[in-house]
């Protein structure tokens, strides 16, 4: 038996956003000891495109929440979603192009510096000019770098490849709602056998065909299911503002999208959430299950087992093909 699953892209938890100023050590607490009495027994805290000034902020309290030695070892590390994305309609999603950044080493080391090296994970666009330099620069440094809010050319995504990414954010979310039917970004990250493919199983991200042909394509072994839980799981329907300001609503179903552009603004789900709606669809057995939802995440960080096992949590059982928490 696990004591949970590992959420390597939660944007934040009941009205606190990860990337929003005003973030306290004492909040990242809160939220990780809920998040792990919920099933989540570890995860990456994500910090999406922001202000500078605020990513100094953020960086260097989530790295203090670390440092705590109840909670901290909860915090596999940091997961940037940006800044080096594309601006473009669709690609962007909810991120505030206003702070988009070109692709830039230096502007990396410096975010770096302010997570006191905890930065795991981080999402770029391949093909902005520069960002293939960039992935060599920071894959050298042993961050994982994941493709993302793009609109890359199966060439631009082979050269990030062989540059060093070795995962793709939320395929099939951040793209335009209307692609061209064969040249877009989706069938290449599904066939490429050389990375990782993270999946927002919730319900509303993915229809269930296209997360059973991602099955079939990045098979068990680099599939692996995320929540990307917005600042705003867990909390009602209602209208809300989230990322600096985007007007948000969340409806009846738990689906959060922006009123202005309609896009999808993260999730509503815990990653055990996630796992059920997986679940009831009858595509893994149980030991599938845990392969998408723990390991996999683990063997792309690097993580040992026994790290995770050592954390404290109230662990998870599986009957009736449902999980649910202990206790």
């Amino acid at each position: 038996m696990h004591k949970g699953f590992v959420d390597i892209q939660n944007n934040g938890w009941k009205n606190t956003d990860f990337t929003a100023a005003g973030l306290t050590v004492e909040r990242v607490k809160e939220i990780t000891r809920d998040l792990v009495a919920r099933g989540t027994i570890a995860y990456c805290p994500t910090v999406i495109t922001g202000k500078p000034e605020v990513y100094q902020q953020n960086l260097a309290v989530i790295a203090k929440a670390m440092k705590d030695p109840e909670l901290g070892g909860h915090i596999l590390g940091i997961h940037m979603e940006g800044p080096f994305i594309s601006p473009k309609p669709g690609a962007i999603g909810a991120h505030p192009k206003e702070c988009v950044l070109d692709p830039d080493p230096a502007a990396f080391d410096r975010f770096q510096e302010w997570a006191e090296g905890n930065i795991r994970i981080i999402t770029v666009a391949p093909e902005q000019p520069g960002c293939e330099a960039l992935i060599r620069h920071i894959a050298a440094s042993g961050v994982v770098v994941s493709m993302g809010h793009h609109l890359a050319s199966d060439e631009d995504m082979a050269r990030a490849v062989k540059a060093g990414a070795r995962l793709c954010t939320h395929v099939g979310n951040g793209i335009p709602n209307e692609i061209h039917r064969h040249n877009n970004p989706l069938w290449w990250q599904l066939s490429c056998d050389e990375i990782f493919g993270m999946f927002i199983t919730d319900g509303h991200h993915l229809p269930a065909d296209l997360i059973k042909v991602a099955l079939r394509s990045k098979t068990t072994d680099r599939f692996i299911v995320t929540s990307d839980a917005s600042p705003l799981a867990g909390m009602p329907p209602g209208k809300y503002t989230i990322f600096g300001g985007l007007p948000v609503a969340i409806d009846d179903t738990g689906l959060i999208y922006s009123e202005q552009s309609k896009s999808l603004a993260g999730s509503h789900s815990t990653i055990i959430e996630c796992m059920n709606h997986l679940a009831s669809l009858n595509l893994l057995s149980e030991a599938d299950l845990w392969t998408v939802g723990f390991e996999n995440q683990l063997k792309l960080l690097k993580i040992p087992a026994a790290r995770i096992d050592a954390l404290k949590g109230p662990g998870v059982s599986f009957k009736n093909g449902r999980f649910a928490v202990n206790g």
